[in-house]
């Protein structure tokens, strides 16, 4: 089929459970430019040049038609989070929401949070002893890492089951379904936004002055070198905080528990030496990562990929799950081989964009994948694909359905 369709069949939800065939297709083409005149790139080497070249920005002002290309939040009046801006001002604001998540200045924030993580998981595994028939979402993938973030922020308890169904709108927003309600839909995801934001917004203020060591408190009265941020800055600071930092690890639980039912050997390696599971972490990102692309990208000249000119202000699509299979820098590229070595993917990206999430990301995974493969008893699939979520850029299965030996415990 033309490569001009790519876009089209990727974004289809037939293509949800398998889009790699497509990605492949992607790779052979390397620049694909497409029926609404956004480009897509696929390739492992152009992808990794593309994230760190500063001619390439994340701002949709920059774009010729800002709402070109598709797959991008819905607009509204609020101010853009860091990731949607450019150096030097994506570089400050970064820099305060870092300041008390991780080093240099809070080094030991992640790393502290391993007992609480291994207390939420062990619970959450142990209700699932003695039960037949799980949903790993629902009854572990969504509420570890919803629960963890939450509790970092700050989010009393009673407030996760508002904070799931605003996320529910919002991710719902990057739809394409056709012949569904777009204007609705959009409405929908802008409103859920904007009582989010209203939400952290208050919680934050009501500890402007009152620090109670959550994170929202510390970026209300952080005062470093930087400044400090503004209300509207750590409004959307906490909503892009709070979304990114479950939804996707959401998606890595549960992609990444797929794989290894598809794969009893790799499951019954990891179950006989949980050490191993730091390493097949890693492959999971590269194999089956959260994030399959990155839609917000605007040429600021004209780029030159392949012998192709990409003109400036056009959309430019990176496909980080096709360059994470790419042959030409992996061997065997499209197996999953939880022992390989060197893997150097584009599951959080890459350059100065890199999700700063990632270390809690990867604790979250290692501890969940360990205690569900020491708590669960000769788990076996129900469904295979199982339903996947609508959305074509944080892929993963909405439910996954496993069978277990009664009683439960390996």
């Amino acid at each position: 089929m033309p490569p001009e369709t790519l876009f089209r069949r990727i974004t289809d939800y037939a293509s949800r459970a398998d889009p790699y065939p497509l990605y492949a297709e992607l790779r052979e083409a390397r620049v694909a430019r497409q029926e609404d005149g956004s480009y897509l790139i696929g390739t492992f080497a152009d992808v990794a040049a593309l994230l760190h070249d500063p001619r390439i920005s994340s701002d949709l002002h920059n774009r010729t038609d800002p709402r070109a290309g598709g797959l991008l939040p819905p607009p509204d009046d609020m101010p853009p989070s860091f990731i949607g801006v450019d150096d030097p001002e994506h570089d400050r604001l970064r820099r305060l929401a870092m300041r008390p998540f991780g080093p240099p200045h809070s080094p030991g924030r992640i790393d502290g949070l391993t007992g609480e993580v291994t207390r939420i998981a062990r619970e959450l595994a142990g209700s699932l002893d003695g039960r037949d028939r799980i949903d790993l979402v629902d009854d572990f993938a969504y509420p570890l890492p919803v629960g963890v973030i939450c509790g970092l922020l700050g989010v009393p308890a009673e407030d996760v089951p508002q904070v799931h169904a605003w996320t529910e709108s919002i991710i719902a927003g990057f739809d394409l379904t056709p012949g569904q309600d777009e204007e609705a839909r959009t409405r929908a995801a802008r409103e859920a936004r904007r009582g989010m934001a209203a939400y952290l917004s208050g919680l934050a203020e009501s500890r402007r002055g009152h620090p109670s060591g959550d994170l929202l408190s510390d970026l209300a009265n952080d005062h470093g070198p930087d400044g400090s941020l503004t209300p509207g800055e750590l409004m959307v600071t906490a909503v892009l905080l709070l979304i990114a930092g479950h939804e996707t690890t959401v998606n890595l639980i549960t992609n990444g528990m797929l794989t290894l039912l598809r794969h009893p050997d790799a499951l019954a390696l990891l179950r006989a030496d949980p050490g191993l599971v730091p390493g097949a972490v890693e492959e999971l990102l590269r194999y089956e990562p959260p994030v399959q692309l990155l839609p917000q990208r605007t040429p600021l000249t004209d780029v030159e990929v392949a012998g192709v000119t990409i003109p400036r202000g056009a959309p430019l699509i990176l496909v980080l799950a096709a360059a994470n299979r790419d042959p030409l820098r992996y061997e065997n590229a499209d197996r999953f081989d939880p022992l390989r070595r060197d893997i150097q993917h584009f599951g959080f990206g890459s350059g100065v964009h890199n999700c700063f999430g990632a270390p809690l990301a990867r604790l979250e995974t290692r501890v969940a994948l360990t205690e569900l493969l020491r708590a669960l008893d000769a788990p076996a699939l129900v469904e295979d694909p199982p339903p996947y979520r609508r959305s074509p850029v944080l892929r993963g299965p909405r439910h996954l359905l496993i069978e277990q030996a009664t009683g439960g415990g390996a």
